[in-house]
């Protein structure tokens, strides 16, 4: 056998081992892959279980998070009518007319009055409280009420002062003192379906 022949010999029997080992390599891969198949379709299927049994509770879930902020929204929006009702209140307090603003003060006064000489504080922006009228008051029931130079910071009504006891009579603390009582009346007026 002449070389060149051993040469091809050995050329021809590499390729086919090269062919053997690379059959043998592809059968071994496609194994492999198969078994990876197999085990992403198992992994699938086992979060497609895991999310069928759970959609609906994080379904229910979801819904309940919005309804919760829905009513927490709608709470807010009653809460601010609620305020504003109030709001309105004082302004209509605050905006009587002069002959029922002056006998709202009168009936307050006379309930709240015990010496008859305690000062009256007004606020700065008071039209109706004055000097003359608290004299015409003195006058009808023996009194001596005097009106304070001290301005109070209120919206309106007054604020009774004897020594360091103050009894206020304010418009802003009558309506927080029966905001308590009627809130609940004035929520249900306003939201009643």
């Amino acid at each position: 056998m002449s070389l060149a022949e051993i040469q091809r010999k050995i050329i021809s029997d590499a390729e086919q081992e090269a062919a053997v080992l690379l059959e043998k390599a592809k059968s071994q891969a496609a194994v492999i892959s198969g078994e990876a198949d197999a085990e992403i379709a198992k992994i699938e299927a086992h979060y497609a279980a895991q999310f069928s049994k759970e959609e609906p509770e994080i379904y229910r879930r979801r819904e309940i998070v919005s309804d919760l902020d829905i009513k927490k929204i709608l709470l807010g929006g009653k809460y601010a009518l609620i305020n504003r009702a109030f709001s309105g209140a004082l302004d209509r307090l605050a905006n009587l007319p002069k002959e029922e603003y002056l006998g709202f003060a009168e009936k307050l006064l006379d309930r709240v009055v015990e010496s008859g000489s305690e000062e009256v504080r007004v606020s700065p922006s008071e039209r109706y409280i004055t000097e003359e009228w608290l004299a015409g008051y003195n006058q009808k029931r023996g009194k001596m009420l005097t009106l304070s130079a001290d301005r109070a910071d209120i919206a309106g009504g007054f604020i009774l002062q004897s020594g360091d006891i103050q009894t206020n009579c304010s418009w802003d603390m009558l309506l927080r003192w029966v905001r308590d009582d009627i809130e609940a009346d004035v929520a249900q007026r306003l939201f009643s379906e």
